[in-house]
């Protein structure tokens, strides 16, 4: 056994599969806010459901951003599913997920707790993970398996 590539790879981990892992989570990523977006946007129950958490939140035209929101994520998550447009689509579902934060989980979140605690249950919402693999997708591009990569090496010729 070679016991330095083992402490090396404990250590620093290993880049020979970092292109699936940037596949896996754009693509899980994609899904969630391609399904999510299509349940807002063709079930009237979900259509209903964000008119109203939209209304509660106080956004402006709240009937017209329930069907641009719904639209980005329908639209933005089947484009990361695919890997096309991915750093631009990466930055609107990252305004997207942000915006969903300050409106609707920041003042669902208990209220008097400490600052550790507060934090704690701030970063145990799975929007602040969406977040973070958005920003982590735009910084590493969309890796190989993409549209986006195979039209770059188009361009570059």
């Amino acid at each position: 056994m070679d016991w330095k590539r083992v402490v090396q790879f404990a250590l620093l981990g290993s880049s020979d599969f970092d292109q699936y892992a940037v596949l896996l989570v754009r693509v899980s990523l994609g899904l969630f806010f391609a399904i999510s977006g299509a349940n807002k946007l063709f079930v009237a129950a979900s259509t209903q459901t964000m008119y109203e958490t939209l209304v509660e939140a106080k956004a402006p035209f709240p009937h017209l951003m329930t069907y641009f929101v719904s639209a980005v994520e329908f639209v933005g998550g089947s484009l990361l599913i695919l890997g096309f447009l991915s750093s631009l689509v990466s930055v609107a579902l990252l305004v997207d997920i942000l915006v969903a934060i300050l409106t609707a989980k920041l003042s669902a979140m208990r209220k008097g707790l400490s600052f550790l605690n507060w934090l704690d249950d701030f970063l145990y919402l799975p929007e602040v993970l969406y977040v973070l693999f958005f920003i982590w997708l735009i910084c590493s591009g969309p890796g190989k398996f993409s549209i986006d990569y195979w039209l770059s090496g188009k361009l570059r010729r």
